[in-house]
């Protein structure tokens, strides 16, 4: 793949967009955030060609993730609180069958989701998990740590080279390694519902408070269109169609898992899924401190790379790769998320995130770079044929680095000549 490095010549007037992001580059005036953050998307939607929905700016340019939490300071907790008792009453079950269920890989979010609502709440909740590609020794030892504090678990291995395949694929054509992984841990739940006869899901945060469309922030309901679908036949995997899917020799029955359910059947089964954060004041670093107090999680023992935290998202050795993909995709990487949500925390000031980020974004991810891209290369010996469909079907550095520039940005992105570099048009 040849780049074209004139359209990133640092003087150009009128640099090329990509995925409908805008032009004009802004940055939040609470937080660190710019206005290049997408919102969370229909997955099975996702191809090359599809436009991202984008944050919102107000006139002060501040984004809709800081407005939300302005709103969040107004509810009355207590009555929210009465309002989740309701519902538990709603849904309990005392005949030994699981009365709800709560999705997680044992990260301190859905230890604490489950936690509460058993004990606090004396819900039965079972827990459910898509396994993670390589887990780190921390993340395996959290997700034992939370079945051990009380939970069932149902955990859903996928076919490894399914998801191998699947993986690379979303990395070849969206630059999304995560995207098959979000599809399965998106899609599972529910479906386990079905299977248990479970109405009652309960997930984490609202998406709103990272940005996503406010007018869902006064509603408790995840919306239908995330997690289901009218049918199954218009859908994408990895920014593939079936059909296109096929010529990797994958089947049907190989992509079943990573199908949404059918909205019918969600709306005839009654399947009721709720963030447990509209209830409750739902705060990622008092449930940190929680989940440590009662249900043995540790953080990792060292920082994650291309930020400064070490308790978020950490069971997954692809998640580094995952969040260097955003940074050259969006310009946005793993310090600015974790700052912007401790900023609107009153956990950092602005001008502490911000030096966070110019200092962590957009680090190289080296320490897991060995597995995951052995886990990424398709050899003729595990995959036959299919090796063929690919023009690198070794992955390594040289390539990783060749893939990255493809789907940089030319109005985000600008290469020096001296340096040999590619480098953000505009910084906070």
């Amino acid at each position: 793949m040849k780049l074209k490095f004139k359209q990133f010549d640092r003087k150009i007037n009128n640099p090329k967009t990509f995925y409908g992001l805008p032009k004009e580059i802004k940055f939040c005036s609470s937080c660190t955030y710019s206005n290049q953050k997408p919102n969370s998307e229909l997955e099975y939607k996702h191809s090359i060609k599809k436009k991202k929905s984008i944050i919102s700016f107000d006139e002060k340019n501040v984004c809709s993730a800081c407005k939300i939490i302005g709103k969040k300071k107004k509810i009355d907790w207590k009555e929210r609180e009465k309002l989740l008792i309701d519902l538990c009453n709603k849904y309990r079950k005392n005949n030994g069958e699981y009365d709800c269920l709560v999705p997680g890989s044992g990260g301190k979010d859905s230890m604490f989701a489950s936690h509460i609502l058993k004990y606090k709440y004396r819900m039965n909740p079972l827990t459910v998990t898509w396994a993670p590609h390589i887990y780190t020794d921390w993340g395996k030892k959290n997700f034992e740590s939370w079945i051990a504090s009380g939970f069932d678990n149902y955990l859903l291995t996928p076919n490894k080279k399914v998801q191998r395949l699947l993986t690379r694929l979303a990395l070849e054509n969206i630059f999304h390694p995560f995207q098959p992984f979000m599809m399965g841990q998106m899609y599972i739940p529910p479906k386990i519902a079905l299977k248990f006869n479970i109405k009652l899901i309960f997930y984490g945060e609202n998406p709103t408070e990272y940005g996503n469309q406010s007018d869902e922030d006064e509603n408790s309901k995840k919306d239908l269109k995330y997690f289901s679908t009218e049918d199954n036949k218009n859908i994408y995997i990895s920014g593939l169609s079936l059909k296109e899917l096929k010529k990797f020799n994958l089947s049907e029955l190989d992509l079943i898992n990573y199908f949404p359910p059918l909205k019918s059947e969600i709306i005839k089964e009654k399947i009721d899924v709720r963030y447990l954060g509209y209830f409750l004041e739902w705060h990622p670093q008092k449930n940190f401190y929680y989940v440590t107090e009662n249900c043995n999680f540790m953080p990792a023992p060292e920082r994650s790379a291309g930020t400064y935290s070490k308790y978020s998202s950490i069971d997954d050795k692809m998640d580094d790769l995952h969040y260097y993909t955003t940074y050259i995709k969006f310009g946005i990487g793993r310090a600015t998320y974790d700052s912007s949500q401790e900023i609107r925390n009153n956990e950092l000031l602005r001008d502490e995130g911000i030096k966070l980020v110019r200092k962590y974004d957009g680090e190289y991810p080296l320490r897991f770079e060995k597995e995951v891209f052995d886990y990424l290369t398709i050899s003729k010996e595990e995959f036959g044929n299919v090796y063929k469909k690919f023009k690198n079907p070794i992955f390594d550095r040289s390539y990783f680095k060749n893939l990255s520039n493809k789907f940089r940005s030319p109005h985000l992105w600008y290469y020096d000549k001296v340096s040999k570099n590619f480098i953000l048009r505009q910084k906070i």
